[in-house]
C-alpha cells in the first residue's frame, strides 16, 4: 500500500465508521496532506514508509509548521491529526508503534476571547432592528441570524445547518448538530423568537413566489432561496460588528463568546453553560470564567480606593 493510499483509507474510516463532521474531515485531510508533502521533502530521493518514521521526522514536521508561522493551536491540531492517523495504523497492524505519541504538544498560548459588552450589544441590535424595519428579506434574515447567535451561543456551522424542522418557536427551542454530529437542544429567548417569526414570514413569502426550485428544508436561505453560505453569514454579521468597532477584530464567533460571558457574569452555572455551548470538556468552557474575572479586575481597579 502506498503512503497516500493509507491516508485515504484512514479518511474513509473517519467518514464511514466514525461519522465525523464534514469540517473535521476537511481539516484532517488538509493536515495529513501537508504531512505527506513535508515527508517527501524531508526524505528527498530516499524511500520512506509509515513503519519507518521516527519521532525526529515528526518533530521536523512541527518545526516546518513553525517556520510557516502557524500558531500553536494550529500546530497542535496538525499533531493531533498525525497521532490519530498513527493510532489507526497501529490498530490495523500496519505499524508496530506510534512515534507521534512521544512528541510533546506545543504549550498553548492563553488568550481571552473577544466579546461585546452590554452597551455594544444594545447598539448592535438597535442597528439590526432599524434595517429589518425596512422590510427587505436580507435585512430581516440578518437580524434573525444575529438574534439567534446571541440567544443560543451556537457555532457558525451549527446555525448554517439548521433545518426548518429543527426550530420550534412555540416552545422556544432549537435542535443543533455540533461537533461529532452530536445533537443538543438550546432554548431561544423572546427577542430571538420575535425576530425568527418575522424572518419565517418573509421566508415563506419568498418560497411561495419562487415555486418548487426553492430550498424548503434549510431554515436560513440566500436571496436565491438556497441554503445560505458560511461566507454570506460571516459578511452579514461582520457588517454589523464593524459599525460597533471596526478595528476590534470581532467576528461571528465573538457572539458565541459574548453569550457565554454574559451568562457567567450573571451567575449562570458553569456546567449549564458547558451544555449550552456543546463543549465536550469543562476546561474549554472555563476560558469564559477568565474573561469574567478580567472584567471584574478592571472594575475593582477603577472603583476601589486602595486598588
Amino acid at each position: 500500500m502506498s503512503e497516500p493510499q493509507a491516508v485515504e483509507e484512514f479518511l474513509t474510516h473517519l467518514e464511514k465508521e466514525r461519522d465525523v463532521s464534514p469540517n473535521t474531515l476537511i481539516a484532517y485531510r488538509r493536515d495529513l496532506e501537508e504531512f505527506v508533502s513535508f515527508l517527501g521533502r524531508y526524505y528527498g530521493a530516499e524511500e520512506w514508509s509509515w513503519q519507518g518514521l521516527d519521532r525526529l521526522a515528526i518533530r521536523g514536521f512541527l518545526a516546518h509548521l513553525t517556520r510557516k508561522k502557524l500558531n500553536k493551536r494550529s500546530i497542535a491540531r496538525n499533531l493531533s491529526a498525525v497521532r490519530s492517523f498513527y493510532k489507526y495504523l497501529h490498530r490495523n497492524e500496519q505499524v508496530e508503534t506510534n512515534p507521534a505519541r512521544g512528541v510533546r504538544t506545543p504549550k498553548q498560548d492563553k488568550y481571552l476571547p473577544g466579546y461585546l459588552d452590554r452597551a455594544q450589544i444594545e447598539l448592535l441590535f438597535q442597528s439590526a432592528e432599524l434595517k429589518a424595519q425596512e422590510g427587505r428579506f436580507g435585512d430581516v434574515r440578518n437580524s434573525a441570524i444575529l438574534e439567534l447567535f446571541y440567544s443560543t451561543g451556537m457555532r457558525l456551522s451549527e446555525l448554517r445547518g439548521i433545518n426548518r424542522m429543527d426550530i420550534d418557536l412555540m416552545s422556544q427551542q432549537v435542535k443543533v448538530r455540533g461537533k461529532g454530529r452530536k445533537e443538543r437542544i438550546i432554548p431561544i429567548g423572546d427577542h430571538a423568537q420575535l425576530a425568527l417569526r418575522n424572518y419565517e414570514s418573509k421566508r415563506d413569502e419568498m418560497l411561495r413566489a419562487i415555486g418548487p426550485t426553492g430550498d424548503r428544508t434549510a431554515f436560513f436561505l440566500s436571496n436565491r432561496s438556497k441554503r445560505i453560505s458560511v461566507r454570506a453569514i460571516q459578511n452579514a454579521v461582520k457588517g454589523f460588528l464593524d459599525k460597533i468597532d471596526e478595528n476590534s477584530g470581532l467576528s461571528t464567533h465573538s457572539l458565541r463568546h459574548t453569550f457565554a460571558t454574559h451568562l457567567l457574569d450573571a451567575g449562570a452555572d458553569l456546567r449549564a453553560v458547558q451544555e449550552l455551548l456543546g463543549h465536550a470538556s469543562i476546561s474549554t468552557t472555563q476560558i469564559y470564567t477568565h474573561t469574567s474575572i478580567e472584567r471584574l479586575k478592571q472594575v475593582y481597579q477603577k472603583a476601589h480606593p486602595r486598588a
